[in-house]
Parts: C-alpha cells; structure tokens; sequence
C-alpha cells in the first residue's frame, strides 16, 4: 500500500528503463552551461559539469524556461537529459577556492554555452531517473576538466562581486532582472550568491527548494499589503502529461495543492495533498518541491497584479508521464497565470467548471483534502443562516 507521494514516484521510476549517450574517456563538448551537486555524503558532495558530446550552442537542454513555450515534447526533454554526461569530484561544501569549484562557478555565471574537455577515471555509464530530480545520463568521477574562457552574465557577475548582498536579497533581485530561474539557481549551487562568510557549495535539489522558498516568502510579504480579488477566477494549462486547474479565491492569502496520478502503472488513482494557511508552513511539505515552486509562481504573478487571493491548484498526471524535476510544475503554472481566466461567483461553480476538464471527479478531491473542505463547508453555513432569517 502506497501512502506517500515520494515512495510512489520511486516505484514509478524504477520501472521506466532509459537509454543514455554512450561516450569514452575523454570528452571533448559543450557544457549548456550545466552543473549538477549530489547531496549524498554531506557535507562533502560530488560536485562537477554536465557535458554534451558536441560543441557549439547547447543551452538549450538545460533550459527548462525554453521549453515549454518552444512546444518541446517529452521525448524531446528526455532526450536533452540523456546526453547530458556528469563528471564529479567529491569536495567539501566550503572549499571554494578549489579551482574545480570555481570552473563550476565559471560554468554556472556563463551567458551562453561554453567549449570544455574532460577526462574521466573510466567511462561514465548509466543514467539517472529519479523521483526527486530532473534526469541525466552517464556519469563518473572526473580526474581532469578544461574549459574555454567564460564571458559570464552581467547581472550574475554584479551578484557575485556583491558580497555584502544577502542570498535572499541577492535571488529577489535577480529575478526581478529577468534572470531565469535555472540560472540563478545553479549560481546559489555553486556557492556565487550570498555574503561572503555564508556562501557554500549546495546540493542542486535543495537549491532549487532554497530558490523557490526564499523567493515566495519574499513576494508573500508584498501581496499581503494587497486588495483581495472579489471573484473566483480558474486558470488552466497542459502539457507534458499534466493538466492544471489554477483556482484564485477571494480570500486572504491560504494555499491548497493537490496532485493526482492517474492509471500511471496499471490502475491505480493516487491523490497526495497539502496545505498552508495565512500563518504559513512550519515543516517541509509531504509533496515535496512542487508544493512551493508553485506557490512562488503564482504569488509572483499576484505581486505583478498588485492583489491578494487564495490558491487552490488541482494537477493531473496521466498514462506516460515520466517525472522529470519541478520545472514541469514552475513552467506549467507559468503558462497558466500568464493566459485569460474564468470568472465564477461561487467556488462551487469554479469547482464544477474544473470538474469538467478533470478526469477524477471533483468530489475526490475535496474529501481528501482540508482548506477545500473547510472553505466549502464554511460556505454553506453561512448561506444557511442567510436563509433561515
């Protein structure tokens, strides 16, 4: 009996087998510019570059930003992911004048893709498909690694030379410049943001958790100050194997997620679920990134709009999705706030409209889940004694 959204993604993904690009020893390529930091032995980590085996401009296989707006498949990010090659070196998360760690550094501020060698102890194999993590193709320890001269970009570089600058000032910042997203995290990952003393090498998932976190609890700050909308409004997108239905209420600031998968392995219907409320969220969540990539994201685009609302969001995954890392969630929910939305009187007509486009019924999800509940249930009792007057 599965009862937890990572134990089930683990199982998931031990069942789907992919084929990775076959390389030597020697390496000679292109970096998109791309790094990857493990989390396993920390406080020392492997760190090192992911490498295509072609030069010229591979950046964009590792720009989740690209692809969705560019109509890239599946198949196409699967792909991308399989060829790139991880070379690594085991160092501690201080020692960053390492001059491995600061060609990462190099790698990780570059505008554009840059021309590297590398040789490896043996040739990497493998591939890595995991339940928290985008995907990657072989890997191996790296005993020597070249790479031309970086030409780094101009907001990065500013940040970097910044080091009074507080990482979570120093993030704000940069995505209120335009830099995406993938590359001010891989910055925070490779010890380039924050006050001198505080900097350190950090494992790429909990970067990305660290750059979504930071970034939503900055902008929950501004949307707080901001005038409720007086609507329900319901946004939508699909892609990738997912559809969302994005509901906006005329509340103060809570937050629901709920995520379905549906007939993914044979015939199972799982539904994960968790929830903030104005005070916030004390422990990590049950759903893991998802949950705050999201909350970011929409939260960005109320603090564009200047109004505060409530988030309830109902994700679908369906027959062959692959799990492929929270951009699918960040660039999806991006897509949806930036498209015209519906508007409802009622959550209880917003909820029937997303019943309409989802395949498990709405009533699933709102008995399985808490603010949906509360807010329907709250309601109801209002209207009554509405009623009985």
């Amino acid at each position: 009996m599965i009862t937890s959204k990572n134990a089930y993604l683990k199982k998931l993904t031990e069942n789907i087998q992919m084929k990775s690009v076959k390389v030597g020893k020697d390496l000679e390529g292109s970096t998109p510019p791309s790094v990857f930091i493990g989390r396993w032995s920390y406080p020392k980590v492997y760190a090192g570059p992911m490498m295509v085996n072609q030069t010229g401009d591979t950046y964009i296989m590792d720009s989740p930003e690209s692809w969705i707006g560019e109509n890239k498949t599946q198949d196409d990010i699967i792909n991308y992911r399989m060829n790139l090659v991880r070379g690594k070196q085991l160092i501690k998360i201080d020692d960053l004048e390492n001059p491995f760690v600061e060609k990462l550094q190099d790698i990780s501020l570059a505008s554009k893709s840059i021309d590297s060698e590398a040789q490896f102890k043996k040739r990497p194999r493998g591939a890595v498909l995991s339940e928290d993590s985008m995907p990657h193709g072989p890997s191996a320890a790296i005993e020597k690694f070249d790479i031309d001269a970086v030409r780094w970009d101009k907001q990065l570089e500013k940040t970097f030379y910044d080091t009074d600058l507080k990482a979570a000032d120093a993030v704000t910042k940069l995505h209120d410049k335009d830099v995406p997203f993938s590359a001010m995290q891989k910055a925070f990952s490779v010890g380039a943001i924050g006050s001198k003393n505080r900097r350190k090498l950090v494992p790429t998932r909990w970067s990305i958790t660290a750059c979504d976190s930071t970034l939503a609890d900055e902008f929950l700050k501004e949307v707080r100050k901001f005038e409720q909308i007086d609507t329900y409004r319901v946004y939508e997108y699909g892609s990738l194997k997912n559809y969302y239905t994005i509901i906006l209420t005329p509340t103060e600031w809570q937050y629901e997620w709920y995520e379905a998968f549906i007939k993914l392995l044979g015939k199972e219907e799982l539904l994960f679920t968790d929830y903030e409320k104005n005070s916030g969220k004390k422990e990590y969540s049950t759903v893991g990134g998802c949950f705050y990539t999201c909350k970011m994201t929409v939260l960005d685009a109320l603090r564009r709009e200047r109004k505060q609302a409530g988030l309830i969001v109902l994700r679908e995954a369906y027959e062959g999705y692959v799990p492929l890392g929270v951009f699918n969630v960040r660039e999806n929910i991006k897509e949806a706030m930036q498209l015209p939305y519906k508007e409802f009187e009622t959550l209880k007509e917003s909820l029937a409209y997303c019943g309409s486009k989802l395949k498990l019924p709405i009533s699933r999800y709102v008995k399985a889940g808490k603010l949906l509940n509360e807010m329907l249930h709250t309601k109801q009792t209002t209207l009554d004694a509405y009623f009985k007057k």
